[in-house]
């Protein structure tokens, strides 16, 4: 089968169109037909990060649409022609090759009104912001509409996906951070009540619009470069989320008012192979329900072209060079 892979970790010029064989799905496996893949911040993190095994290629990928062709023996609900969604497990190979393996526990059929494309650039996303809102920082449907959650990176993927389940599914009041006026626009567009540039203080914006503290904070991208002023601003006996990797994380400015910190990697799942895994098929499904039902859209901004090396290399560029929004896909191959 044809697949994107790397020999050596290192830039985006190691990325390489090779030939592997089509893996055979085990126990609890399906094999799926990949239709169209997204590109996440995760791909260039471990391609500058991890190398394989001397003379093994490692392929990248945690997002994908297709369709089921095969099952393994312990199978229970999926079946060959099912078309599905998913971000995979890190721990395995990834999504960008021509067919791919993954556990049904991790799973779920893909909403029927999107195309592939508009499907694969949702799953990773959606399920971390998921996680982190309702599972790590325990936001509720009645929560108060006086209350505000914080989110600093509005216009990434991630970003983008929590402005829009906070509004299908909660009542708080959505305040995110862009910077350029094309991501403020599209903040705006996804539901955001109030857009901050995150290149002038929260603290002065929030203070000068009268903006009561918000209860909760998500930060999804540079959280080291706004501790200090998360601390300040948010609401005593709060909830702070984020996602990324800072250098230095001082726990200590947050103990004076309480403030409960939660990590989210939505890979723990598969990656320990947790009792509760198919929360993440659960969660997929309650989130194709809202796409069906309009109540979320797709956070597809760019088709790229075919799955190969070249077009995956030029979204690695896209994606380092922390200028885009939404998400960018390929399909085909």
């Amino acid at each position: 089968m044809r697949a994107v892979g790397y020999l050596q970790a290192g830039n985006a010029e190691q990325l390489q169109d090779i030939e592997l064989p089509t893996p055979t799905p085990k126990n609890r496996e399906v094999l799926v037909a990949v239709k169209a893949v997204s590109v996440n911040p995760v791909d260039c993190k471990i391609r500058t990060r991890v190398s394989p095994e001397q003379g093994q290629y490692k392929v990248l990928g945690w997002d994908a649409a297709g369709e089921v062709v095969d099952v393994g023996p312990e199978v229970e609900h999926f079946k060959v022609g099912d078309q599905v969604w998913y971000a995979g497990d890190l721990t395995k190979a990834g999504t960008n090759a021509e067919f791919h393996v993954v556990d049904e526990r991790i799973i779920s059929l893909k909403p029927q009104n999107l195309s592939f494309a508009e499907a694969a650039a949702l799953p990773l996303t959606a399920i971390t912001a998921w996680e982190m809102l309702f599972d790590r920082l325990q936001v509720q449907q009645h929560d108060h509409p006086h209350e505000s959650i914080l989110i600093i990176g509005g216009a990434g993927g991630v970003g983008s996906m929590a402005i829009q389940l906070l509004k299908a599914k909660t009542q708080l009041q959505v305040i995110a951070t862009a910077s350029r006026t094309a991501t403020q626009a599209w903040v705006k567009q996804l539901g955001a009540d109030i857009v901050l540039d995150h290149r002038q203080s929260l603290v002065e914006q929030l203070q000068a619009q009268n903006i009561t503290a918000p209860r909760y904070v998500f930060s999804t991208t540079h959280t080291g470069s706004y501790l200090s002023q998360i601390a300040e601003l948010i609401a005593p006996q709060g909830r702070f989320g984020l996602i990324d990797d800072p250098e230095q994380l001082d726990i200590n400015l947050f103990k004076r008012k309480s403030i409960a910190v939660h990590w989210e990697f939505m890979f723990t799942r598969s990656m320990f192979q947790t009792a509760d895994m198919t929360a993440q098929s659960h969660l997929l499904q309650q989130v194709a329900q809202l796409i069906e039902t309009g109540k979320i859209k797709t956070t597809l901004n760019q088709v790229m072209g075919s799955i190969n090396a070249e077009h995956i290399r030029q979204a690695h560029h896209a994606i380092e060079s922390e200028r885009t929004q939404g998400k960018l896909v390929l399909e085909g191959f």
